[in-house]
Protein backbone atom coordinates (compact mmCIF):
# COMPACT_ATOMS: atom_id res chain seq x y z
CA UNK A 1 0.00 0.00 0.00
CA UNK A 2 1.53 3.33 -1.03
CA UNK A 3 2.12 6.02 1.65
CA UNK A 4 -0.27 8.97 1.74
CA UNK A 5 0.78 11.95 -0.33
CA UNK A 6 2.35 14.93 1.36
CA UNK A 7 0.10 17.96 1.92
CA UNK A 8 0.28 20.68 -0.71
CA UNK A 9 3.65 22.39 -0.66
CA UNK A 10 5.34 19.85 1.62
CA UNK A 11 8.35 17.83 0.56
CA UNK A 12 10.00 14.81 2.20
CA UNK A 13 12.76 15.64 4.69
CA UNK A 14 12.09 19.40 4.42
CA UNK A 15 12.15 19.96 8.17
CA UNK A 16 15.34 17.95 8.56
CA UNK A 17 16.94 20.04 5.81
CA UNK A 18 15.91 23.25 7.58
CA UNK A 19 17.40 22.08 10.87
CA UNK A 20 20.57 21.01 9.11
CA UNK A 21 20.90 24.52 7.70
CA UNK A 22 20.83 26.07 11.17
CA UNK A 23 23.46 23.60 12.35
CA UNK A 24 25.72 24.58 9.45
CA UNK A 25 24.98 28.25 10.11
CA UNK A 26 26.07 27.88 13.73
CA UNK A 27 29.35 26.29 12.69
CA UNK A 28 29.88 28.92 10.01
CA UNK A 29 29.19 31.76 12.45
CA UNK A 30 31.63 30.39 15.02
CA UNK A 31 34.30 29.94 12.33
CA UNK A 32 33.75 33.46 11.04
CA UNK A 33 34.19 35.01 14.48
CA UNK A 34 37.39 33.02 14.99
CA UNK A 35 38.70 34.44 11.72
CA UNK A 36 37.61 37.96 12.68
CA UNK A 37 39.63 37.91 15.90
CA UNK A 38 42.66 36.28 14.31
CA UNK A 39 42.79 37.99 10.91
CA UNK A 40 42.78 41.72 10.27
CA UNK A 41 41.83 41.30 6.61
CA UNK A 42 38.73 39.30 7.48
CA UNK A 43 37.70 41.88 10.09
CA UNK A 44 38.11 44.77 7.65
CA UNK A 45 36.33 42.98 4.81
CA UNK A 46 33.33 41.93 6.87
CA UNK A 47 33.00 44.53 9.65
CA UNK A 48 34.74 47.62 8.29
CA UNK A 49 34.93 50.18 11.09
CA UNK A 50 32.46 48.42 13.42
CA UNK A 51 33.66 47.42 16.89
CA UNK A 52 34.10 43.62 16.72
CA UNK A 53 33.81 43.17 20.50
CA UNK A 54 30.45 44.95 20.68
CA UNK A 55 29.07 43.09 17.66
CA UNK A 56 30.35 39.79 19.05
CA UNK A 57 28.66 40.40 22.41
CA UNK A 58 25.31 40.61 20.62
CA UNK A 59 25.93 38.02 17.93
CA UNK A 60 27.16 35.24 20.20
CA UNK A 61 23.83 34.58 21.98
CA UNK A 62 21.51 35.69 19.19
CA UNK A 63 23.21 33.97 16.24
CA UNK A 64 26.02 31.58 17.14
CA UNK A 65 24.23 30.00 20.13
CA UNK A 66 20.64 30.42 18.98
CA UNK A 67 21.28 28.67 15.65
CA UNK A 68 22.16 25.24 17.10
CA UNK A 69 19.15 25.50 19.41
CA UNK A 70 17.01 26.17 16.34
CA UNK A 71 18.59 23.12 14.71
CA UNK A 72 17.58 21.10 17.78
CA UNK A 73 13.95 22.14 17.35
CA UNK A 74 13.64 24.88 20.00
CA UNK A 75 10.91 27.14 18.61
CA UNK A 76 11.83 30.41 20.34
CA UNK A 77 15.45 29.98 19.24
CA UNK A 78 14.27 29.50 15.66
CA UNK A 79 12.49 32.86 15.64
CA UNK A 80 15.30 34.54 17.59
CA UNK A 81 18.05 33.37 15.25
CA UNK A 82 16.02 34.14 12.12
CA UNK A 83 14.89 37.57 13.29
CA UNK A 84 18.37 38.60 14.42
CA UNK A 85 19.97 37.41 11.20
CA UNK A 86 17.49 39.34 9.05
CA UNK A 87 17.94 42.47 11.21
CA UNK A 88 21.73 42.29 10.99
CA UNK A 89 21.52 41.72 7.23
CA UNK A 90 19.45 44.89 6.80
CA UNK A 91 21.76 46.91 9.05
CA UNK A 92 24.87 45.64 7.25
CA UNK A 93 23.36 46.50 3.86
CA UNK A 94 22.72 50.04 5.08
CA UNK A 95 26.17 50.37 6.61
CA UNK A 96 27.98 49.04 3.52
CA UNK A 97 25.92 51.23 1.18
CA UNK A 98 26.51 54.43 3.17
CA UNK A 99 30.19 53.89 3.96
CA UNK A 100 31.39 51.65 1.14
CA UNK A 101 32.95 49.38 3.81
CA UNK A 102 32.25 45.79 4.94
CA UNK A 103 30.79 44.76 1.58
CA UNK A 104 31.64 41.14 2.14
CA UNK A 105 29.94 41.26 5.52
CA UNK A 106 26.78 42.69 3.98
CA UNK A 107 26.79 40.05 1.24
CA UNK A 108 27.34 37.18 3.68
CA UNK A 109 24.61 38.42 6.00
CA UNK A 110 22.19 38.81 3.10
CA UNK A 111 22.84 35.18 2.20
CA UNK A 112 22.49 34.14 5.85
CA UNK A 113 19.27 36.13 6.25
CA UNK A 114 17.72 34.58 3.17
CA UNK A 115 18.90 31.13 4.18
CA UNK A 116 17.49 31.53 7.69
CA UNK A 117 14.08 32.60 6.43
CA UNK A 118 14.01 29.70 3.97
CA UNK A 119 15.13 27.18 6.60
CA UNK A 120 12.63 28.50 9.16
CA UNK A 121 9.88 28.14 6.55
CA UNK A 122 10.90 24.54 5.89
CA UNK A 123 10.87 23.74 9.60
CA UNK A 124 7.53 25.38 10.35
CA UNK A 125 5.57 24.35 7.23
CA UNK A 126 7.41 21.30 5.95
CA UNK A 127 7.86 22.78 2.48
CA UNK A 128 8.11 25.86 0.34
CA UNK A 129 5.14 28.22 -0.09
CA UNK A 130 5.04 27.84 -3.86
CA UNK A 131 1.24 28.03 -3.91
CA UNK A 132 1.45 31.68 -2.86
CA UNK A 133 3.23 32.50 -6.12
CA UNK A 134 0.27 31.28 -8.16
CA UNK A 135 -2.64 32.90 -6.40
CA UNK A 136 -4.73 35.92 -7.26
CA UNK A 137 -3.73 37.48 -10.61
CA UNK A 138 -1.03 34.84 -11.12
CA UNK A 139 -3.29 31.79 -10.68
CA UNK A 140 -3.14 29.34 -13.59
CA UNK A 141 -5.82 30.16 -16.14
CA UNK A 142 -6.21 29.31 -19.80
CA UNK A 143 -6.06 32.34 -22.08
CA UNK A 144 -9.37 33.61 -23.38
CA UNK A 145 -10.05 32.89 -27.06
CA UNK A 146 -8.55 35.58 -29.28
CA UNK A 147 -6.73 35.94 -32.56
CA UNK A 148 -3.04 35.12 -32.85
CA UNK A 149 -2.30 38.83 -33.25
CA UNK A 150 -3.86 39.59 -29.87
CA UNK A 151 -1.85 36.85 -28.15
CA UNK A 152 1.35 38.03 -29.83
CA UNK A 153 0.62 41.59 -28.70
CA UNK A 154 0.10 40.55 -25.09
CA UNK A 155 3.23 38.43 -25.18
CA UNK A 156 5.24 41.31 -26.60
CA UNK A 157 4.03 43.56 -23.79
CA UNK A 158 5.02 40.96 -21.20
CA UNK A 159 8.46 40.62 -22.76
CA UNK A 160 9.08 44.37 -22.68
CA UNK A 161 8.02 44.57 -19.03
CA UNK A 162 9.83 41.49 -17.73
CA UNK A 163 13.01 41.98 -19.72
CA UNK A 164 13.11 45.62 -18.70
CA UNK A 165 12.81 44.79 -15.02
CA UNK A 166 14.75 41.54 -14.72
CA UNK A 167 17.42 42.07 -17.39
CA UNK A 168 17.97 45.83 -17.16
CA UNK A 169 16.83 47.50 -13.93
CA UNK A 170 17.70 44.78 -11.40
CA UNK A 171 21.12 43.93 -12.93
CA UNK A 172 21.98 47.63 -13.08
CA UNK A 173 21.18 48.00 -9.37
CA UNK A 174 23.15 44.86 -8.48
CA UNK A 175 26.18 46.02 -10.46
CA UNK A 176 26.03 49.47 -8.80
CA UNK A 177 25.84 47.88 -5.34
CA UNK A 178 28.70 45.57 -6.24
CA UNK A 179 30.90 48.57 -7.05
CA UNK A 180 29.76 50.52 -3.98
CA UNK A 181 30.53 47.60 -1.69
CA UNK A 182 33.97 47.20 -3.32
CA UNK A 183 33.18 43.68 -4.51
CA UNK A 184 33.72 44.28 -8.23
CA UNK A 185 36.56 42.54 -10.08
CA UNK A 186 38.18 43.39 -13.37
CA UNK A 187 37.29 41.08 -16.23
CA UNK A 188 38.94 40.77 -19.66
CA UNK A 189 37.24 42.39 -22.63
CA UNK A 190 36.77 38.91 -24.11
CA UNK A 191 34.43 38.03 -21.22
CA UNK A 192 32.22 41.00 -22.03
CA UNK A 193 32.22 39.92 -25.68
CA UNK A 194 31.11 36.43 -24.71
CA UNK A 195 28.36 38.00 -22.62
CA UNK A 196 27.11 40.01 -25.58
CA UNK A 197 27.02 36.95 -27.84
CA UNK A 198 25.22 34.93 -25.17
CA UNK A 199 22.71 37.72 -24.56
CA UNK A 200 21.89 38.10 -28.25
CA UNK A 201 21.57 34.35 -28.83
CA UNK A 202 19.46 33.78 -25.72
CA UNK A 203 17.21 36.73 -26.60
CA UNK A 204 16.64 35.27 -30.05
CA UNK A 205 15.68 31.94 -28.46
CA UNK A 206 13.32 33.70 -26.06
CA UNK A 207 11.60 35.68 -28.81
CA UNK A 208 11.24 32.62 -31.03
CA UNK A 209 9.85 30.53 -28.17
CA UNK A 210 7.36 33.24 -27.19
CA UNK A 211 6.18 33.63 -30.78
CA UNK A 212 5.69 29.87 -31.18
CA UNK A 213 3.78 29.66 -27.91
CA UNK A 214 1.49 32.55 -28.82
CA UNK A 215 0.85 31.44 -32.40
CA UNK A 216 0.48 27.68 -31.89
CA UNK A 217 -0.63 27.57 -28.26
CA UNK A 218 -3.16 30.43 -28.37
CA UNK A 219 -1.86 31.92 -25.13
CA UNK A 220 0.96 33.79 -23.42
CA UNK A 221 3.85 32.88 -21.09
CA UNK A 222 2.03 34.27 -18.02
CA UNK A 223 0.16 31.79 -15.77
CA UNK A 224 -2.92 34.03 -15.94
CA UNK A 225 -3.18 33.47 -19.72
CA UNK A 226 -1.72 30.03 -20.33
CA UNK A 227 -1.77 28.45 -23.81
CA UNK A 228 -4.96 26.61 -24.71
CA UNK A 229 -3.09 24.04 -26.82
CA UNK A 230 -0.03 21.96 -26.01
CA UNK A 231 3.00 23.27 -27.90
CA UNK A 232 5.68 20.74 -28.85
CA UNK A 233 7.11 22.35 -31.98
CA UNK A 234 9.87 24.87 -32.59
CA UNK A 235 12.25 25.19 -29.62
CA UNK A 236 9.81 23.13 -27.55
CA UNK A 237 10.94 20.07 -29.50
CA UNK A 238 14.26 20.21 -27.65
CA UNK A 239 13.56 21.49 -24.13
CA UNK A 240 10.31 21.71 -22.21
CA UNK A 241 10.61 25.39 -21.33
CA UNK A 242 12.95 27.14 -23.74
CA UNK A 243 11.82 30.54 -22.43
CA UNK A 244 13.20 29.70 -18.99
CA UNK A 245 16.45 28.48 -20.55
CA UNK A 246 16.64 31.69 -22.57
CA UNK A 247 15.90 33.86 -19.52
CA UNK A 248 18.64 32.30 -17.39
CA UNK A 249 21.13 32.51 -20.27
CA UNK A 250 20.16 36.15 -20.81
CA UNK A 251 20.83 36.90 -17.15
CA UNK A 252 24.25 35.27 -17.32
CA UNK A 253 24.96 37.16 -20.54
CA UNK A 254 24.04 40.48 -18.93
CA UNK A 255 26.30 39.66 -15.98
CA UNK A 256 29.25 38.88 -18.22
CA UNK A 257 28.57 41.96 -20.33
CA UNK A 258 28.57 44.16 -17.22
CA UNK A 259 31.58 42.33 -15.79
CA UNK A 260 29.53 41.61 -12.67
CA UNK A 261 29.90 38.27 -10.93
CA UNK A 262 27.00 39.16 -8.64
CA UNK A 263 24.67 39.55 -11.62
CA UNK A 264 25.79 36.12 -12.85
CA UNK A 265 24.99 34.79 -9.37
CA UNK A 266 21.60 36.49 -9.55
CA UNK A 267 20.88 34.62 -12.80
CA UNK A 268 21.95 31.29 -11.26
CA UNK A 269 19.70 31.92 -8.24
CA UNK A 270 16.90 32.69 -10.69
CA UNK A 271 17.37 29.30 -12.32
CA UNK A 272 17.13 27.56 -8.94
CA UNK A 273 14.03 29.58 -8.05
CA UNK A 274 12.34 28.62 -11.31
CA UNK A 275 13.37 24.96 -11.14
CA UNK A 276 12.34 24.39 -7.51
CA UNK A 277 9.29 26.63 -7.08
CA UNK A 278 7.78 27.43 -10.46
CA UNK A 279 8.46 24.42 -12.70
CA UNK A 280 6.69 21.75 -10.58
CA UNK A 281 3.50 23.81 -10.32
CA UNK A 282 3.55 24.74 -13.98
CA UNK A 283 4.08 21.17 -15.12
CA UNK A 284 1.38 19.87 -12.78
CA UNK A 285 -1.04 22.35 -14.36
CA UNK A 286 -0.03 21.24 -17.85
CA UNK A 287 -0.51 17.60 -16.89
CA UNK A 288 -3.98 18.30 -15.51
CA UNK A 289 -5.04 20.22 -18.62
CA UNK A 290 -3.46 18.11 -21.38
CA UNK A 291 -3.22 14.69 -19.74
CA UNK A 292 -1.50 11.85 -21.57
CA UNK A 293 -0.15 13.92 -24.50
CA UNK A 294 1.77 16.08 -22.04
CA UNK A 295 2.90 13.05 -20.04
CA UNK A 296 4.32 11.52 -23.22
CA UNK A 297 5.95 14.82 -24.18
CA UNK A 298 7.51 15.13 -20.72
CA UNK A 299 8.86 11.62 -21.12
CA UNK A 300 10.58 12.51 -24.41
CA UNK A 301 11.98 15.98 -23.74
CA UNK A 302 14.19 17.16 -20.91
CA UNK A 303 13.79 20.31 -18.83
CA UNK A 304 17.15 21.98 -19.49
CA UNK A 305 19.28 19.97 -21.88
CA UNK A 306 18.32 19.64 -25.57
CA UNK A 307 18.73 15.87 -25.55
CA UNK A 308 15.94 13.59 -26.72
CA UNK A 309 15.10 10.83 -24.27
CA UNK A 310 14.90 7.14 -25.01
CA UNK A 311 11.95 5.56 -23.34
CA UNK A 312 9.38 7.30 -21.24
CA UNK A 313 11.14 8.51 -18.09
CA UNK A 314 10.04 11.93 -16.94
CA UNK A 315 11.95 14.70 -15.17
Amino acid sequence: MSPPPHPAGETPHARALGRAYFAVQAAGGATWWLLVFTGERVRQATLGGLDPVLVFALDLPLFVLASPLAAAGVRWALWLATGWTVLVALLMVGYATVTGLAGWGALCMLAAGGGSVLAATLIRTGGLPSAVLFSGPFAFRTARPAGSGAHLGRTAGQIVLFWGVFLAVIPAVIAAVERRWQLAVEVPAAVRGIGLVLLVGASALGLCSAAVMSRLGAGTPLPSAMPARLVTRGPYRWVRNPMAVAGIAQGVGVGLLLGSWLVVGYAVCGSLFWHVLIRPREEQDLLERFGEPYRAYRGRVRVWLPIRRRGGASG
